[in-house]
């Protein structure tokens, strides 16, 4: 058995357009709406926080769009990313199923999330921002940003959950290398921030909390914008090449995936990964079944109600219809912090309504034995965040053993974990815990979603 299979494209194979979805869905995705008005927003609205060209591709239905030279000039650091055969898990698990991973810890910042950090600063910069405000949990979006921004001379300030803040000391001083400053988020240094910390100054934090802080800050100066790493059209469509990418190797491979895994929080690497393969399978190809994995602590998918709510806590942003566990709700502290969000992208939540996509959720614990597990079969010590990739696609491993079929399963590892190795002293030191939510607090902040007339 080839102990390892690597598919690498050549540079001049890297995807020149990112896919978007919006022109292939069988039904048009509900309006993000005015939470004043409740009427549908329109290019005005987000202007003070988004320049115009991210704004038309938010609301875009063409199907390709072009990725800028300047930004495939920068990708061309790490991109096109390698696509491997995990023949040595296979073996450890003893499954028929071939696995594969589309590995994103390449890129400069360990994470995909320079995949949309760079087009989002470039189209800044062209509009003249000096100044990008934005947040980050367990510090892998802050990370990417400080990187991208710094190569176009943007100002960064990031406000990082507390709890990730504390548990991640690394992912800071690798931000503040690229330059950016980085704050912990409840903080001092906004109106919203003293109040949250006046109320509960022990209050851990959480990404809705940061969201809101970091669009305090942008609205008040015209030199300005807000950036945001997941969640929204355009920074799931930056995220495409790693599915356009991993179309093209799975060809080198001479085979296509029965199914496609990606851990979700906001939804950007799972969409990233999926909605190529998607996209194919609406427009006639193969459709595989495409598995969602989320954390046990943090369900949007599964535990969530999917209804208009509020993208932050603060409730300065506008209403956008996904699946949501509440804006008010504050996941316990566990180690996934890219995952620890109220709700699930819009559009990842209008596939599963569409019954395109399935979720499932898994503990921590179990998440980082099945890291660990990778670790010691393929060498790369996956991020937490990760973890729950790999979780999903071993369990896929196992279905196919005891059903005999020999599937072929495909994931996306969208980081290494190298600055998250207080959570693996942790684990093997017994002291990581299952993190559980308060049903209680879950409950109230459903209660209190914002209501919406049917249209």
């Amino acid at each position: 058995m080839t102990a390892v299979t690597k598919y690498l494209l050549e540079e001049s194979q890297m995807p020149r357009s990112w896919y978007n979805i919006q022109a292939d869905l069988p039904k048009a995705l509900p309006p993000v709406l005015h939470p004043g008005t409740l009427q549908p927003i329109g290019p005005a609205d987000l202007a003070p926080l988004f320049p115009m060209e991210l704004i038309l591709q938010e609301v875009s239905t063409e199907r390709e769009i072009e990725i800028p030279e300047p930004v495939r000039d920068i990708y061309r650091l790490w991109r096109p990313a390698p696509l491997y055969r995990a023949h040595r898990l296979e073996k450890a698990l003893g499954t028929p199923a071939k696995i594969f991973y589309k590995y994103e810890g390449v890129s400069p910042a360990g994470s995909h999330k320079p995949n949309t950090a760079v087009p989002q600063a470039f189209y800044n910069a062209v509009a003249g921002t000096k100044r990008l405000t934005t947040e980050t949990g367990a510090g892998q979006w802050g990370t990417s940003l400080a990187f991208a921004g710094n190569l176009f001379g943007l100002e960064v300030l990031v406000f990082q959950v507390r709890v990730s803040f504390d548990q991640k000391p690394y992912r800071r001083a690798v931000m503040e290398t690229y330059g950016a400053r980085c704050l912990p988020s409840p903080s001092t240094e906004t109106v919203y921030g003293r109040a949250v910390l006046e109320a509960r100054p022990d209050h851990p934090g959480s990404l809705g909390i940061a969201i809101s802080e970091a669009v305090e800050l942008a609205a008040q100066r015209d030199d300005t914008k807000y950036a945001l790493g997941s969640v929204l059209n355009h920074v799931l469509m930056h995220q495409t090449i790693i599915g356009l990418e991993s179309i093209q190797q799975m060809e080198m491979a001479d085979t296509y995936p029965d199914v496609v895994v990606g851990c979700t929080g906001g939804g950007s690497n799972f969409a990233g990964i999926a909605f190529p393969f998607i996209g194919q399978g609406l427009r006639g190809g193969k459709m595989p079944r495409i598995v969602a994995v989320e954390p046990a602590a943090c369900p949007s998918l599964t535990r969530g109600k999917y209804a208009y709510d509020f993208g932050d806590t603060g409730h300065m942003t506008p209403l956008t219809k996904m699946h949501t566990l509440g804006s008010s709700f504050t996941p316990p502290g566990f180690h996934a912090g890219g995952l620890r969000y109220h709700g699930m992208a819009p559009l990842v939540s209008h596939l599963k309504e569409l019954d395109l996509i399935e979720a499932v959720a898994y503990t921590q614990v179990e998440c980082f034995a099945a890291g660990v597990l990778f670790a010691r079969t393929e060498g790369i010590v996956p991020a937490p965040e990760a973890n729950h990739a790999v979780k999903g696609a071993i369990e896929e491993a196992l279905r196919c053993k005891r059903e005999g079929r020999a599937e072929t399963i495909l994931f996306n590892l969208c980081g290494h974990g190298h600055f998250d190795m207080t959570a693996y002293q942790k684990y093997f030191a017994g002291e990581l815990t299952d993190e559980t939510y308060d049903e209680q607090e879950l409950a109230m902040a459903l209660a209190g979603l914002p209501s919406v007339p049917a249209a």
